[in-house]
């Protein structure tokens, strides 16, 4: 068996099995470098050696609990949980209806603009999230519903608008690489290439809101909840305060593009504010810290685990094989890279690293099998975007689950890993199949 289709299917059927991801990852990682040949000696070294790439965005979700943790202090959350609950009433279900469908369309459009307006990411979660947790459990708000939605917004306007974070996958990365590739891309509209793939994208949420998640769901209400949405008392200057963080937050990401610097000046501001008084920076940071240790691991084990693929070499043997399954058969081909796509992306968690690894072996193949430049960019940029969605190592479901597991009743891999996965992967993969056909 291919080294890596091990390592990832070892990976995803321990995590299914609740195996923290973490070791998943990490014995994923070495069932591959060891089946691949590569000696245990030499895994280690890979592994290793992967580990410093994902330090950057451990230590940014490190800060953003921290800075987090002083929003929830503010007395914001509270601000923000009275003020909704205030509006759903205590007797009239049509108040908690319409606040439902409000949460959702607010946390809908916020993870859109992280993408392309406001390009900060998944920065937004643990600011937005947590002081909604209190409200959606009184709404019965299922949180696989807003896993769902979130991780669309996360990676439907990337892969669509050619703006912000779109502007570096579609023009940087995906055309630039098809370029290199031996293609030419002059004339090319990304985005017609890549309509009927979100497309997809939209279908899957259409079918998670309605369909899937629509029923209540119980949660309890525990001292977690009650500590970021209600404890904190607030008054306008320590709501001032927050506003004033916020922006010098996003404004210096967007600035210097560091999350690290934006959430650290951010709680710079709540502790020169006294929102976090000075004796209780030490505990308020660490606490955040705590909050997102789970994520950071994981991104760091997940980086470690790419490197171990990349060192195997398995991903272009993956490639050749499924380049003698095809032959002359353009729908075979198309779906087969898509799939192979899927793979990578799951093991590598991200889909603008996918895209050079697979771009310059799809797109030699795509011309032998006649597919128009069109259909090329289409392919390659769809077979990039899948798996980010499902795989347990991207930020696109860390995020959200950084943020519905405040409380430790949201769990990753069931509760979005596998919802996410079933909800956009497949329809991603029958539409980006279909689009590359007619094209």
């Amino acid at each position: 068996m291919n080294a890596m289709v091990l390592a990832v299917a070892l990976m995803l059927v321990l995590s299914l099995w609740r195996v923290h991801v973490v070791v998943a990852l990490i014995v994923g990682a070495l069932s591959g470098g060891l089946v691949a040949g590569l000696g245990l000696e030499t895994t280690l070294e890979a592994f290793n050696r992967g580990l410093g790439g994902g330090a950057t965005v451990a230590l940014s979700y490190a800060l953003l609990g921290a800075f987090a943790v002083a929003i929830g202090k503010s007395g914001v959350a509270n601000a923000l949980a009275n003020k909704v609950l205030g509006l759903i009433g205590k007797t009239d279900p049509t108040k908690a209806v319409a606040v439902k469908w409000v949460i959702i369309l607010l946390l809908l459009v916020a993870a859109i603009s992280s993408q392309n307006l406001l390009p900060i990411h998944i920065a937004f979660v643990p600011l937005l999230v947590p002081p909604l947790l209190f409200v959606m459990n009184k709404l019965q708000l299922d949180r696989r519903l807003v896993a769902c939605v979130l991780t669309f917004g996360l990676i439907t306007p990337y892969m669509f608008l050619p703006v912000g974070f779109g502007g570096v996958y579609l023009k940087e990365i995906l055309l630039a690489n098809v370029e290199m590739s031996g293609v030419s891309t002059a004339g090319i509209n990304v985005m017609h290439a890549m309509a009927l793939p979100a497309l997809g994208m939209l279908c899957g949420l259409l079918v998670a809101v309605f369909i899937s998640y629509r029923r209540p769901r119980q949660y309890r209400t525990t001292q977690a909840i009650g500590s970021v949405s209600t404890a904190a008392d607030y008054n306008p200057r320590s709501l001032l305060a927050a506003a004033v963080a916020v922006v010098v937050a996003f404004s210096m990401q967007l600035w210097l593009g560091s999350m690290i610097l934006g959430s650290l000046l951010g709680f710079l501001v709540f502790s020169l504010s006294g929102v976090v008084k000075w004796q209780e920076t030490d505990d308020v940071f660490t606490e955040g810290m705590k909050m997102m240790a789970m994520i950071g691991f994981i991104m760091i084990a997940a980086s470690g685990f790419a490197e171990v693929m990349r060192a195997t070499g398995e991903i272009q043997t993956l490639v050749d094989a499924a380049t003698a399954a095809i032959g002359d058969n353009k729908p075979l081909g198309a779906f087969l890279m898509l799939l192979v796509g899927l793979l990578v992306t799951l093991g590598i968690g991200s889909s603008f690293s996918t895209v050079p690894i697979i771009a310059a072996i799809f797109v030699p193949l795509a011309m032998q099998l006649g597919f128009s430049p069109l259909a090329t960019v289409c392919l390659v940029g769809t077979a990039g975007a899948l798996g980010d969605a499902g795989s347990p190592a991207s930020d696109s479901t860390l995020g959200p689950t950084m943020g519905l597991d405040m409380d430790h009743q949201h769990n990753h891999i069931w509760d979005t890993v596998v919802p996410t996965f079933l909800h956009y992967n497949i329809p991603l993969l029958l539409f980006g199949w279909l689009a590359v056909l007619v094209l």
